[in-house]
């Protein structure tokens, strides 16, 4: 016969191991999101939660710049997937002739955050839209994304800083 102790550090065990395969499963990245992708010149708005950032956004907890193209657009475009490729853990994983579409996913839960880029030639700016597809908040991590983006992009003279 068992005695308490040894039945409670089984359900513990079990109710702990249980608790972590959910955190695991929950943080395979969530489904893509169905809104993805440029309509009439703009990206999707960001959702009320704070994990989301795009430069179409005018709210200070959602609005970032856009990256300001310094000299030809079409080069600054190029040069922007060759920087995305070289970033840990992220994916192209849809492009059309001035958009691009990438996932990088968290190196420890495994979360995929959707990047969203937008080509404005015209106007010598690229859009950028950042944003969780699970949780509610995101420590800033799609902020700083975006602006890891526009550090690489100014030290090769490309954007303005």
């Amino acid at each position: 016969m068992e005695s308490k102790h040894v039945r409670g550090k089984r359900w513990t065990g079990t109710t702990l191991g249980l608790m972590g395969v959910v955190l695991i499963l929950a943080g395979c990245g969530g489904r893509m999101p169905r809104d993805l992708g440029a309509r009439n010149g703009r990206l999707a708005d960001c959702p009320n939660s704070p994990n989301c950032v795009s430069s179409f956004a005018r709210d200070k907890q959602h609005g970032i710049e856009a990256l300001e193209v310094v000299g030809d657009p079409e080069a600054a475009w190029t040069a922007l997937r060759a920087v995305l490729e070289g970033m840990p853990r992220m994916e192209i994983v849809g492009s059309a002739p001035g958009y691009l579409h990438a996932v990088q996913t968290s190196r420890l839960m495994r979360y995929r955050d959707d990047l969203e880029l937008l080509l404005d030639a015209p106007a010598s700016r690229i859009h950028v839209r950042s944003a969780s597809r699970v949780g509610y908040g995101d420590m800033g991590v799609n902020r700083a994304r975006v602006e890891a983006i526009r550090a690489a992009m100014a030290e090769r003279g490309l954007v303005r800083n």
